[in-house]
Protein backbone atom coordinates (compact mmCIF):
# COMPACT_ATOMS: atom_id res chain seq x y z
CA UNK A 1 0.00 0.00 0.00
CA UNK A 2 1.44 3.31 -0.98
CA UNK A 3 0.28 6.50 0.71
CA UNK A 4 1.77 9.95 0.32
CA UNK A 5 1.09 12.82 2.65
CA UNK A 6 1.40 16.59 2.41
CA UNK A 7 0.45 19.42 4.75
CA UNK A 8 -1.50 22.41 3.42
CA UNK A 9 -3.46 25.31 4.85
CA UNK A 10 -6.55 23.07 4.53
CA UNK A 11 -5.04 20.30 6.63
CA UNK A 12 -3.16 17.10 5.91
CA UNK A 13 -3.75 15.47 2.52
CA UNK A 14 -3.16 11.72 2.37
CA UNK A 15 -3.20 10.33 -1.17
CA UNK A 16 -3.89 6.65 -1.83
CA UNK A 17 -1.58 5.51 -4.64
CA UNK A 18 -3.46 2.32 -5.49
CA UNK A 19 -6.39 1.34 -7.70
CA UNK A 20 -8.03 -0.86 -5.07
CA UNK A 21 -8.72 -0.83 -1.35
CA UNK A 22 -9.92 -4.35 -0.70
CA UNK A 23 -9.47 -7.28 1.68
CA UNK A 24 -5.96 -7.94 0.35
CA UNK A 25 -4.62 -4.56 1.51
CA UNK A 26 -7.12 -3.34 4.14
CA UNK A 27 -4.92 -4.19 7.14
CA UNK A 28 -1.86 -2.58 5.56
CA UNK A 29 -3.96 0.48 4.68
CA UNK A 30 -5.04 0.90 8.32
CA UNK A 31 -1.44 0.61 9.55
CA UNK A 32 -0.16 3.05 6.93
CA UNK A 33 -2.94 5.55 7.72
CA UNK A 34 -2.13 5.34 11.42
CA UNK A 35 1.54 6.10 10.83
CA UNK A 36 0.81 8.89 8.32
CA UNK A 37 -1.73 10.67 10.54
CA UNK A 38 -0.27 10.10 14.02
CA UNK A 39 0.81 13.69 14.54
CA UNK A 40 -1.13 15.46 11.85
CA UNK A 41 -3.55 18.30 11.46
CA UNK A 42 -7.06 18.49 12.88
CA UNK A 43 -8.41 17.83 9.37
CA UNK A 44 -7.24 14.98 7.16
CA UNK A 45 -8.35 14.79 3.53
CA UNK A 46 -8.09 11.31 2.05
CA UNK A 47 -7.52 11.66 -1.71
CA UNK A 48 -9.11 8.61 -3.38
CA UNK A 49 -8.78 9.85 -6.97
CA UNK A 50 -6.66 6.85 -8.03
CA UNK A 51 -8.93 4.29 -6.33
CA UNK A 52 -11.27 2.57 -8.79
CA UNK A 53 -12.57 -0.21 -6.51
CA UNK A 54 -13.40 -0.55 -2.84
CA UNK A 55 -15.01 -3.48 -1.05
CA UNK A 56 -16.45 -3.85 2.45
CA UNK A 57 -13.00 -4.50 3.92
CA UNK A 58 -11.70 -1.31 2.34
CA UNK A 59 -14.70 0.62 3.60
CA UNK A 60 -14.09 -0.78 7.07
CA UNK A 61 -10.44 0.24 6.87
CA UNK A 62 -11.40 3.84 6.06
CA UNK A 63 -13.89 3.89 8.96
CA UNK A 64 -11.15 2.50 11.23
CA UNK A 65 -8.80 5.25 10.04
CA UNK A 66 -11.44 7.84 10.94
CA UNK A 67 -11.83 6.33 14.42
CA UNK A 68 -8.05 6.33 14.92
CA UNK A 69 -8.08 10.11 14.47
CA UNK A 70 -10.33 10.51 17.48
CA UNK A 71 -13.28 12.78 18.03
CA UNK A 72 -11.36 16.06 17.78
CA UNK A 73 -9.99 15.38 14.26
CA UNK A 74 -11.90 15.04 11.00
CA UNK A 75 -11.48 12.77 7.97
CA UNK A 76 -12.91 14.01 4.67
CA UNK A 77 -12.85 12.08 1.39
CA UNK A 78 -12.02 13.57 -2.00
CA UNK A 79 -11.85 12.48 -5.62
CA UNK A 80 -14.14 9.46 -5.43
CA UNK A 81 -14.70 7.66 -8.72
CA UNK A 82 -18.36 6.94 -9.56
CA UNK A 83 -18.00 3.28 -8.45
CA UNK A 84 -16.34 4.18 -5.15
CA UNK A 85 -18.86 6.94 -4.46
CA UNK A 86 -21.68 4.48 -5.14
CA UNK A 87 -20.35 2.17 -2.42
CA UNK A 88 -20.31 5.04 0.08
CA UNK A 89 -23.85 6.09 -0.84
CA UNK A 90 -25.30 2.53 -0.82
CA UNK A 91 -23.85 1.89 2.64
CA UNK A 92 -24.98 5.35 3.83
CA UNK A 93 -21.38 6.20 4.70
CA UNK A 94 -21.97 9.47 2.84
CA UNK A 95 -23.76 10.53 6.05
CA UNK A 96 -20.60 9.79 8.09
CA UNK A 97 -18.00 11.39 5.81
CA UNK A 98 -17.99 14.63 3.85
CA UNK A 99 -17.47 13.59 0.21
CA UNK A 100 -15.89 15.98 -2.29
CA UNK A 101 -15.79 15.48 -6.05
CA UNK A 102 -12.17 16.60 -6.26
CA UNK A 103 -9.20 17.40 -4.08
CA UNK A 104 -9.50 21.07 -5.13
CA UNK A 105 -13.11 21.14 -3.91
CA UNK A 106 -12.09 19.57 -0.59
CA UNK A 107 -9.25 22.00 0.02
CA UNK A 108 -11.48 24.94 -0.93
CA UNK A 109 -13.99 23.87 1.74
CA UNK A 110 -11.26 24.45 4.38
CA UNK A 111 -13.23 23.07 7.32
CA UNK A 112 -10.51 23.21 9.97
Amino acid sequence: MSLTSTMTDSGQIVTVNAERIDAAIAIQFKEDMRSETESGASRVILDLSEVQFIDSSGLGAIVAAMKQLGSNRKLDLAGLSPMVEKVFRLTRMDTVFDLYASLNEATAANKI
